[in-house]
């Protein structure tokens, strides 16, 4: 069997280091086998190419045909181009782009919060998984966007927000809905999909001063991963990660 290389990544920093460590964590549970990855909303390539340098293809699904162009243009600076296919898509659109069954690992990342309706996207998702797969659903938290507007004496528009039933002000804000933990794992168990980790993402990285973090990241990473399956520190993150399989 063809064996994948450890997955370095990037280096671990406070805003991506949960999400990380529980990449990492699912990929060895497959001992080293090279996995089908599909990133839906994967941009310029943060996660896919690291992915893809470690020895698993990775088909990245997104609208922007410039962030795709980035992507093409970074997949080939580290020589995984023939690792990494770019498909020109949305969210809305995925159950027309991915072959049913057929998919080791799903990253939605930033997603949910962008697609007209969230729950079609995530019913696609759990028909690309195969029996046993993963799906790795990163959403912004709505307590925390509440918080960073009262902080900022904007309190008229966090009562607003705290009160929305989706969590967004209307259509200025540049996210159409924004989630507690409850919410989003309601979403994810109605599409057939068994949470197992719910985690916060960024719960100091975006409060601490940068003189702070700059100060001693070090500190400030072992905090946020210390403090990212805790509640109450989990639900104020400024970002939710959730981690679920469909069903084997």
């Amino acid at each position: 069997m063809e064996q994948t290389r450890a997955l370095a990544g990037p280096e671990l920093t406070p805003r991506t280091a949960v999400v990380w460590t529980v990449l990492r964590a699912e990929l060895d549970r497959h001992g080293g086998r090279p996995l089908t990855v599909l990133d839906i909303g994967g941009g310029t390539g943060g996660f896919a190419v690291p992915l893809a340098a470690a020895g698993h293809r990775v088909t990245v699904v997104d609208a922007s045909p410039d962030a795709l162009a980035a992507l093409t243009r970074r997949a080939a600076e580290a020589a995984v181009g023939d690792r990494i296919r770019a498909v020109q898509g949305d969210g809305d659109a995925l159950a027309g782009l991915v072959e049913p069954g057929s998919v080791d690992l799903v990253l939605c990342h930033a997603v949910l919060e962008v697609v007209d309706d969230p729950a079609t996207v995530l019913a696609a998702i759990a028909t690309a998984l195969r029996p046993g797969a993963a799906a790795s659903v990163l959403v912004a938290g709505r307590a925390a966007a509440v918080l960073t507007r009262a902080m900022n004496g904007h309190l008229s528009a966090a009562a607003s927000l705290a009160a929305a039933p989706e969590g967004s002000t209307g259509a200025r804000d540049t996210l159409r809905r924004r989630y507690d933990a409850d919410t989003a794992a309601t979403l994810l168990t109605a599409a057939g999909l068994t949470v197992e980790e719910i985690h916060g993402v960024r719960v100091l990285a975006d409060l601490v001063p940068a003189v702070v973090a700059d100060g001693d990241p070090g500190a400030l990473l072992e905090l946020e991963l210390a403090l990212a399956s805790r509640i109450p520190y989990r639900d104020l993150a400024a970002q939710l990660h959730l981690f679920a399989r469909r069903p084997a």
